[in-house]
Order: C-alpha cells, then structure tokens, then sequence
C-alpha cells in the first residue's frame, strides 16, 4: 500500500491545477481501474471546484518520485513521455509508481497543445 498524490490539471496555460491525496492506494492494481477510481472519486469530492469535477481527465503522468528530480516547468514535466506516462494494460507499479509518488492527470489532447508552445497565460 502507497501514498500517492494526484495533480489534476484543468488548465496547463493558466496553472489550474488541484492536488489530491490518497492513501493505502494498491499498487498492483491495474492503470485503468486507477483512473476510474479517481475519476468517481474526484465527481463527489467536496471542496473541489466544479469544473475539475466534470472535466474528461483521460492520461496519467508520473510528475516526481519521492527524493526525485523535479521538473523546471510549474505545470508538467514536458520529457520522457514514453517512459513516464502510465500504461492502461499495466500495474501502476509496473509503471514505476512507488510510495509518494506525484501524478498528474490531465486530458492528452490539452497536453500535446501545451507541449507545441509552453507558455503560461499569466
């Protein structure tokens, strides 16, 4: 069982993102079933806003390990897609997840837009 943060990104230009934490989350269990678990989460969750309620989060990226480098970009880490972004099929420990990892969830269409120009709005 793990300690993982979720940082869900609404907006990479404006910075519109929220942190979300879970515990004793299973490492074994698969990307897929992860993800469905925070999407039904982040629908009733209170205190968050309501556009991160509904928004179609659809990727799963590692941001940082614990004790790991961290990223020079606010938003996202913008390198090693291949390598850090989580496999649907896979275990998120076969993804490399481990105890207090940072993960940002965000909705892929959004994220190749950022990546062509990486600029923030303010």
């Amino acid at each position: 069982m793990a300690t993982v943060t979720i940082r869900l990104i609404r907006s990479f230009e404006h910075r519109n993102l929220k942190h979300v934490v879970y515990h004793d989350v299973d490492l074994t269990q698969s990307v897929a079933d992860f993800k469905e678990f925070v999407r039904k989460d982040i629908s009733t969750r209170p205190g968050l806003p309501p556009p991160f309620k509904t928004y179609s989060f659809d990727t799963l990226k590692i941001s940082h390990k614990a004790y790991g480098y961290k990223s020079n970009d606010p938003v996202i880490n913008l390198e090693d897609d291949e390598k850090l972004i989580l496999k649907e099929e896979s275990s998120l420990k076969e993804n490399g997840v481990e105890n207090e990892t940072e993960i940002s969830f965000f909705k892929m269409e959004d994220y190749l837009e950022y990546k062509k120009n990486p600029h923030l709005a303010w």
